[in-house]
């Protein structure tokens, strides 16, 4: 996989939306907290303009992400919230640039979308982290963002995870893929679809019933994306809905469903995804998980 440089201050950063809309009051945070940490901001032409949810039309988002592709005094690219709408735009980019020039891809949740793409067809590193969307508008520097940067910088983070009684133990080393379980499912029989053979998959959702939780985990179960992995982590599986008839199983025992005949390890309860400590993950980089009392996710260049 290639690894984009290390990012130094006084760097380009670009900020856009491949999604949502967003407006500039909401991105003031994030441009001053980059500022703060040292970078130069760059914001993409089409970045506040609106089209029904989106942040403009597909053209205007894909031209956005296309300039800061080929820009070559952009090291990073912030999605600056997800939403729906980056699988609208991603047929018309031309990755031709990004090849010479490889730069850093930063987001989660709609995000995955790229996230996929960057690893299965260019065979590049990214960012899974928070956005920012979720900068803190009090200016305070959260968890989540000293997670963020220093994976921006070059540091190789280690996480330390409490015990779930769901989890199963075990050790393992492998490249880290993943993302949002619901795009996920989306991408599948796509040309981006998540490779994950021989690899640790990171899955996260929110506000999903639990009959499709369970129904996405059967696709990636009978699709053969989790017969050949080496580790499944779990993160944030928040505010998940149910029928007026229960489906009868929680998220943790819907996971452990799908993949109660593999021995990989399972590690629960992840800080990552759609709740209040995203930390940051390197995805296409190799990691080492241990799962037992005592848990960890230790990231290797």
């Amino acid at each position: 996989m290639v690894a984009p440089p290390i990012l130094q201050k006084g760097d380009k950063i670009g900020i856009v939306s491949t999604a949502r809309k967003i407006s500039a009051n909401e991105i003031k945070p994030a441009k001053k907290k980059l500022h703060q940490w040292g970078f130069d901001v760059v914001l993409g032409n089409n970045l506040f303009k609106e089209f029904n949810q989106f942040a403009g039309t597909d053209d205007e988002r894909a031209a956005d992400f296309q300039q800061m592709l080929d820009d070559d005094s952009v090291k990073a690219i912030f999605c600056a919230r997800g939403g729906y709408g980056t699988i609208r735009m991603l047929d018309k980019i031309n990755f031709e640039a990004f090849k010479k020039n490889p730069k850093w891809l930063i987001g989660y949740s709609d995000v995955t979308v790229l996230h996929s793409y960057f690893h299965k067809i260019l065979k590049c590193e990214t960012i899974h982290a928070t956005m920012p969307i979720n900068f803190p508008v009090d200016g305070l520097e959260n968890d989540s963002l000293k997670t963020l940067n220093s994976v921006m910088i070059g540091e190789n983070p280690t996480y330390e995870i409490a015990h779930n009684k769901h989890n199963r133990n075990g050790y393992s080393k492998g490249i880290l893929v993943g993302g949002n379980l619901s795009i996920l499912f989306s991408l599948r029989g796509t040309p981006w679809d998540i490779e994950t053979s021989n690899k640790i998959l990171f899955i996260e959702d929110l506000d999903e019933y639990l009959y499709h939780i369970d129904r996405m985990m059967m696709n990636l179960k009978l699709g053969g994306r989790l017969s050949n992995i080496k580790g499944l982590i779990i993160g944030g599986m928040s505010d998940m809905k149910d029928n007026a008839i229960p489906f009868g199983k929680n998220p943790y025992e819907i996971v452990c469903d799908a993949v109660k005949e593999y021995d990989f390890p399972i590690l629960f309860d992840f800080p990552a995804g759609h709740i209040p400590l995203n930390n940051a993950l390197v995805f296409g980089r190799e990691i080492e998980l241990i799962v037992d009392k005592k848990s960890h996710v230790k990231f290797y260049n």
